[in-house]
């Protein structure tokens, strides 16, 4: 085998010349440009018949991406973490929860009296 035996390497059995003949004719699109706050500029290409979304997340900064070049869409207000105790403190006030601490200790207590509860 020389020289010509090779010619054929890297090809599948079968496989001929991919192109628009085989593929099949590309849907027309438009292109769309979404800006986000830090001036970044993304194109994205839709389907003419798709409507496409007023935001779009920047893949360079996360940030939301707008229609409007002069009007980007603002950061959204992330909220910190919070604690299950945090959450409880917002419903609960103060004489609430040691009403019903004192309700659940003297359950308890009298669990423990009657031999309900051993430790």
């Amino acid at each position: 085998m020389a020289g010509g035996a090779n010619a054929i390497r890297g090809s599948r059995v079968g496989a001929g010349p991919m192109g628009e003949a085989e593929r099949g004719d590309a849907a027309p699109r438009r292109a769309v440009t979404y800006f986000c706050a830090r001036e970044h500029r993304t194109v994205i290409t839709f389907a003419v018949e798709a409507t496409p979304p007023e935001a779009w997340d920047c893949p360079k900064c996360g940030l939301p991406g707008g229609l409007d070049a002069e009007n980007a869409p603002a950061a959204p207000k992330i909220e910190p973490y919070k604690t299950h105790l945090a959450y409880v403190k917002e419903r609960r006030s103060d004489k609430e929860a040691e009403d019903i601490l004192d309700d659940a200790i003297n359950l308890l207590r009298s669990r423990r009296k009657s031999g309900e509860i051993i430790f």
